[in-house]
């Protein structure tokens, strides 16, 4: 069974960071792409950062551009996302998703077979 587990949400001032953790269990996890999703009350969900297998190749959405970095440890089948200079807007819940499929980073949710929990982070102003 494919079971994503995040942690590290919370709620944090405008400028803080937060370490969003996802651990993977029951795939493989190795080749495939890792993703980060959010979504913020009556919003869709939408892609915040992916990362390949390997870790070489990731790719962000531009409002996180220079502010957010994705990470992954292939020794303990986790992925990261260490959120910086947090803003209100950030505010949503927060998913890490699998792709089981190696090559080029979706950002469709569609591309994504499997899907964490969600963690919420909250930034006040």
């Amino acid at each position: 069974q494919v079971q994503l587990v995040e942690s590290g949400g919370g709620l944090v001032q405008a400028g803080g960071s937060l370490r969003l953790s996802c651990a993977a269990s029951g795939i493989i996890f190795r080749p495939n792409v890792m993703g980060w999703f959010r979504q913020a009350p009556g919003k869709e969900r939408e892609f915040v950062a992916g990362i390949a297998s390997r870790g070489a190749r990731t790719t962000y959405v531009d409002s996180v551009k220079g502010r957010f970095t994705i990470s992954r440890d292939n020794a303990k089948n986790t992925v990261y996302l260490q959120m910086n200079s947090l803003k209100p807007e950030d505010t949503a819940v927060y998913y890490c998703a699998a792709d089981l499929h190696d090559g080029s980073i979706a950002i469709a949710t569609l591309a994504y077979e499997y899907w964490g929990q969600g963690t919420q982070v909250t930034v006040s102003s």
